[in-house]
């Protein structure tokens, strides 16, 4: 009798502590898109994870400078999340653009002979460019970065088809038109004409049904799969009711890649070159293929997250709210189609505008008018000519105003090592997409300074929803210390950032945020601290505090 009572007053003493354990329990840290840390890649200018698929299709004429393909791919992706590269930047989604098959040939656009390195040059949808890689590769990213927890954006294009060369015939009068060129002075003629000369623009407009282009239909036969992707084609029609035209094609083509490797969303491209009611039509198509993988694929499931679309629609800004202006029509481009739209502003907002101007105006926005919906910051690009900071006089400046901006941010490849965005000999674009800089993050100091500071705010803002999705208040001017609260069930997240204070010993009032005897500690020094009469002391080497409980 005596071992009983003791052998139930043991598991009651461990089933107390259990108890009292599960009751102290934090909730866990929700992914939330509207804050999330966006890493933008080229996949050819990244990393070279595999140089036996660096040459194909003999592309191999004189290009312009920084025009060709220059050896990134898929592998060279997944090796960084292994060797916890994005991990340590606090990445939580990794945008790559296109990586389906380019057109064989070069073009010349006036900037010298130029290859689809960028990928925004499509021959085949239902096809990787093997200088990307493999369905095998792809597949094996999705998985590795989902077990890191990070999720995979790939890139949608509906617009158009890549250039006519010598080797990639124009497609059918059906699918295309290739005049006129658009001038962007209304609606009308931003959407129904090419972006530029050579480039089809797909007849997203029509209802008509169109057999498939013959450039495709012989390629299929040559590779063998002919039969398959007919096959495929009738079934996704009679499940849809779709009629056979163009769009429907092509979003059949891009929502298998979510059905069999589980991507977690789509950056669009030239949103505003296309009906804003093909968007809906695309979202609602992306959300079905998406519920099917995740009832095929229990568990792969990352979370309750729904499909991811986010939107470039050229010149948007955040102060536009819902409303892009076209001159002669306003178009909502959020409502039934995207979850956010990339924001072309913020680099104007962050150079004339003062910090706190700044990140107050982006928090009443996304809480009001935008509240549900989110935007997409950066501070440098693929294709914008005027970034914030092209020489990278400004990295650490870049890191603070974009990292904990309100709003999702996009992190360029390259941001957080400071690589050039001016290179001599290059033509328009091509200066902003050279190849990534691993050299000087091993080996130059100052590099690897800046990149410990992207790293600090990035692992920040990764373990705070609050920073990007909640909500700001100032707390004192000078110094200039603010708090951001955010609330999701039973996960509550509260923070407190400090900017421009003093090297050395800071006094910071946080009575309007916690308590007396809170322990605190800053994020960016490592320190941790007390809160005694309202106040905390930080002694760091640092003009930044980031404070977490």
């Amino acid at each position: 009798m005596k071992y009983f009572l003791i052998v139930v007053a043991c598991l009651v003493f461990f089933n107390c502590e259990d108890k009292k354990e599960a009751l102290l329990e934090k909730p866990e840290t929700p992914f939330v898109w509207e804050a999330a840390n966006v890493y933008f890649l080229l996949t050819d200018r990244f990393n070279n994870g595999d140089t036996s698929n660096d040459v194909n299709f003999n592309r191999n004429l004189e290009t312009g400078k920084l025009r060709g393909f220059e050896g990134g791919d898929i592998k060279g992706i997944t090796q960084k999340i292994k060797e916890g590269y994005f991990s340590d930047l606090g990445i939580n989604a990794i945008w790559m653009t296109p990586i389906v098959e380019q057109i064989h040939g070069g073009t010349d656009e006036g900037t010298g002979i130029s290859y689809g390195f960028h990928g925004y040059w499509a021959s085949d949808w239902t096809n990787l460019d093997p200088n990307f890689g493999t369905k095998k590769d792809l597949q094996e990213l999705v998985e590795v970065a989902h077990k890191n927890g990070i999720r995979i954006l790939l890139d949608a294009v509906i617009n158009h088809t890549g250039p006519v060369t010598d080797k990639d015939p124009v497609w059918p009068s059906t699918w295309v038109r290739t005049e006129p060129q658009c001038d962007y002075a209304s609606y009308d003629n931003t959407i129904s004409c090419t972006l530029v000369k050579n480039l089809p623009d797909i007849k997203t407009e029509s209802d008509e049904a169109v057999e498939l282009p013959p450039q495709l239909v012989e390629k299929w036969k040559a590779e063998g799969r002919y039969e398959q992707e007919v096959a495929e084609l009738d079934a996704f029609f009679k499940r849809t009711g779709y009629p056979r035209a163009p769009r429907f094609y092509i979003m059949k083509w891009l929502t298998d890649y979510i059905t069999d490797f589980g991507i977690d969303g789509y950056r669009v491209d030239t949103v505003k070159h296309v009906e804003e009611s093909v968007w809906q039509e695309f979202k609602a198509a992306c959300d079905f293929a998406f519920a099917e993988y995740k009832k095929n694929n229990p568990d792969n499931v990352l979370d309750d997250n729904g499909f991811y679309l986010v939107g470039e629609v050229y010149n948007y800004g955040i102060s536009a709210t819902k409303a892009f202006d076209f001159g002669d029509k306003k178009v909502n481009y959020f409502d039934n189609a995207f979850d956010g739209l990339i924001n072309f502003e913020m680099k104007w907002h962050a150079a004339q505008m003062t910090t706190e101007e700044h990140f107050k105006k982006y928090s009443e926005i996304l809480n009001s008018d935008l509240k549900g919906y989110s935007v997409l910051n950066y501070l440098s690009s693929h294709d914008d000519s005027q970034p914030f900071d092209a020489s990278r006089e400004k990295a650490f400046e870049t890191a603070t105003k974009l990292l904990l901006c309100p709003g999702a941010s996009q992190v360029y490849y390259g941001d957080e090592s400071a690589r050039s965005l001016v290179v001599a000999g290059t033509v328009g674009d091509a200066t902003l997409r050279s190849f990534m800089n691993w050299e000087a993050i091993k080996n130059n100091q100052e590099t690897k300074l800046v990149l410990e500071h992207w790293q600090k705010l990035g692992q920040f803002r990764a373990n705070h929803p609050a920073i990007g999705a909640g909500v700001h208040q100032m707390i004192t001017e000078t110094p200039y210390l603010f708090y951001r609260s955010f609330s999701k069930g039973d996960f509550k997240d509260l923070v407190v950032v400090g900017l421009d204070l003093p090297i050395g010993k800071k006094v910071l009032d946080v009575s309007k945020v916690f308590k007396n005897g809170d322990e605190l500690r800053d994020g960016y020094s490592g320190v941790s601290c007390t809160v005694k009469a309202g106040k905390v002391t930080i002694n760091s080497e640092y003009n930044i505090v980031l404070l977490e409980k």
